[in-house]
């Protein structure tokens, strides 16, 4: 196959998971909840200990997360490349009185991420680096992370992994992407994980579950380098 022609294809896939993000989200209001997710509840406790006060989320959402950083006193940043999500999380944050918290922000996390260098305490991405993203891609994500981080900043991401239940099921697109009801993701090697933490400082990585299935995933803590 032509880098030409896999460049398509993997445009052509990431646009088809924007369209059925969003309508998952006008169709499911509120999909995920109220409340902040356990991979959320955890990486506040980092946060917290390490002294963070500005935190970027990738992949957002509508917002159960970046809502409970908020609650918590925290200046949230929330990115996605949904629209409808986006608009859900504004509205959840002026009913709570928190809209001088939140800034919600539309924005593809494949492009490079509209900050300067150094600009927060903490980075936050739940099973965002695990979407319709190639390998490639998402070092690239990575490297942004790394670049609007301040030096000894935090990154906390979660991703299902290989030993997930739907690993190797539904139509298989790659790199160890596998779509599966409506939803393409992105499964992790432990090799993965360990060459996107090099360079970093200090990389923590748990197991933990998720759902109902259920969904295996790793939540990765690593620091940027002084």
């Amino acid at each position: 196959m032509s880098e030409q022609v896999r460049v398509r294809q993997d445009d052509e896939i990431g646009a088809r998971q924007q369209r059925h993000w969003q309508a998952t989200y006008e169709q499911h209001p509120g999909v995920y909840g109220a409340l902040p997710s356990a991979a959320a509840v955890a990486a506040l406790a980092a946060f917290e200990q390490a002294g963070a006060r500005r935190v970027l989320e990738l992949g957002a959402g509508h917002g159960r997360d970046a809502l409970g950083f908020a609650r918590a006193g925290l200046s949230v940043d929330a990115i996605d490349y949904s629209r409808e999500a986006l608009a859900q999380l504004v509205r959840a944050a002026q009913a709570e009185g928190l809209a001088d918290a939140v800034a919600a922000v539309e924005h593809d996390a494949r492009d490079k991420l509209p900050y300067p260098d150094g600009e927060f305490d903490a980075v936050y991405a739940h099973m965002l680096l695990c979407m319709a993203l190639t390998t490639d891609e998402i070092r690239a994500v990575v490297d942004e992370v790394r670049r609007v981080l301040r030096p000894g900043g935090l990154f906390v991401y979660t991703v299902r992994h290989t030993g997930d239940e739907h690993y190797g099921a539904g139509v298989a697109l790659g790199e160890d992407v596998y779509e599966h009801g409506g939803f393409a993701v992105h499964f992790f090697s432990r090799e993965l994980v360990d060459d996107l933490a090099r360079g970093w400082q200090h990389p923590e990585v748990e197991a933990f579950e998720e759902g109902e299935l259920p969904r295996r995933l790793w939540r990765v803590t690593q620091v940027r380098a002084a």
